[in-house]
């Protein structure tokens, strides 16, 4: 599957979309393609600002609790070698590249999005690692180890997928920026790390402080 794939599902709500290979900052061992900023050197027509907003495009970013989690990962290979990792709510795939080229025996990206799952087909190609995928979490293969999430908790009705990753798995790595307290004991925090969506979309400062969680069940 080629980038150009990619690009089709952009103009589908932004004519002049297109991704291009970057390195985001907080991860920059890891390859991506991701949205163009350049093609936003002029302004957008109002129907082209309503259906991004409409329907945006969230794998073609790298937000910053992915790459602070990517990043933690390849600096703590420990935690996903020789494991099964899910990867929920994959997005650009950068977690489950980062858990692929840590070690991890196999790793799914998970994600309802098919734009997603081929952002994360292509980006695993461009890394050089392989990945399975799942389409639907409740069609999951067995024998999950570790499940790894990036910013799923922006909706607080998605505040059970807390409870829901530790009866599937026996271990939870989970990268969070949206909220200050899980309230949820099992998590516990091992980092705080700075970083920025990539390509900058100059969110709230206190969107770019992420928060590293490790739960691991009956703990």
């Amino acid at each position: 599957m080629s980038p150009e794939r990619l690009n089709k599902h952009l103009r589908k709500t932004l004519s002049r979309g297109r991704v291009a290979e970057t390195r985001p900052a907080g991860c920059p061992e890891i390859s991506l393609y991701l949205f163009d900023p350049a093609v936003l050197e002029g302004p957008l027509s109002h129907d082209e600002a309503q259906a991004v907003v409409a329907k945006p495009a969230y794998w073609s970013f790298c937000w910053a609790s992915g790459q602070v989690l990517a990043q933690w990962i390849l600096e703590h290979p420990d935690v996903v070698r020789g494991k099964v990792v899910l990867d929920f709510g994959t997005g650009s795939g950068v977690v489950a590249v980062a858990a692929a080229l840590a070690g991890a025996a196999r790793v799914i990206a998970c994600d309802l999005d098919p734009a997603s799952l081929d952002a994360a087909v292509v980006n695993a190609a461009l890394n050089g690692v392989m990945l399975e995928f799942c389409d639907d979490w409740n069609r999951r293969p067995e024998g999950i180890d570790l499940v790894t999430a990036a910013d799923v908790l922006y909706d607080p009705e998605n505040r059970p997928l807390l409870e829901v990753f530790l009866a599937a798995a026996p271990e939870v790595l989970l990268a969070d920026s949206r909220v200050s307290d899980l309230g949820n004991d099992c998590y516990e925090k091992q980092a705080v790390i700075e970083a920025r969506t990539w390509p900058d979309l100059n969110e709230f400062e206190e969107f770019n402080r992420v928060r590293i969680y490790r739960a691991k069940a009956g703990g």
